[in-house]
């Protein structure tokens, strides 16, 4: 069971900015706060069954967000370090519909993983998604380029060793970056209609971004 929550942690903490970005061992007590036995009975049961999920709208106009997710989102700024040694926050929504499945949404301004890559979309949304391999020890299954409401965007599904499956959304709009993630204990536990929900439900919105153009 460590091994999934340590999976979750890092995904939380660093997906949105790939391999600039690692994650805090402190941010264990924000994902569970459950014990470990019953994390264990509580995991071995949902790996083989999907979550049921409580829909629910969450909008930050702020933030050009607006979309659904599991009842019980939270937010969380999670303090990341950079290649620099200094710290950045992401800003982070989080929600558990059971103890080994998690929805995550993450979004950052000009993040380093753009700013390493000259703000290019296609170069940093490949240069994110290769840090989110390599940081979460998952192989690629499938992928795909697209655009979301005329923004450059990539779909990717990737796998662990013990059967985890994430399924990803990366958009970059005008100079930010979103990331959204869905997490799922074994190919048993995920619905196709639910990550299509979750994905579907975000329209992104330029004026919750920075100045860079989109097509740059």
């Amino acid at each position: 069971m460590k091994r999934w929550l340590l999976w979750i942690l890092v995904i939380v903490a660093v997906i949105a900015i790939g391999w600039y970005f690692f994650h805090r061992p402190d941010l264990r007590s924000a994902v569970t706060d459950s014990s470990d036995d019953t994390q264990t009975s509580r995991s071995t049961e949902n790996a083989t069954q999907a979550a049921r999920i409580t829909w629910q709208t969450v909008e930050r106009p702020q933030d050009g967000i607006k979309l659904e997710m599991p009842s019980g989102a939270k937010d969380l700024q999670v303090p990341a370090y950079n290649t620099n040694g200094s710290t950045e926050q992401i800003e982070t929504l989080v929600a558990n519909p059971d103890a080994t499945t998690t929805f995550t949404m993450n979004w950052e301004d000009s993040p380093p993983v753009a700013r390493a890559n000259r703000q290019i979309p296609q170069q940093t949304l490949e240069a994110a998604r290769d840090g989110m391999l390599s940081r979460t020890q998952t192989f690629l299954v499938t992928e795909s380029q697209l655009t979301v409401a005329g923004f450059p965007a990539l779909d990717m599904t990737a796998k662990n060793t013990g059967g985890g499956v994430l399924d990803a959304r990366l958009i970059y709009v005008n100079g930010r970056l979103y990331a959204l993630i869905a997490v799922f204990p074994s190919v048993a536990a995920r619905r196709q209609q639910d990550v299509e929900r979750f994905y579907h439900s975000f329209t992104p919105q330029a004026s919750g971004s920075g100045t860079a153009n989109a097509n740059s």
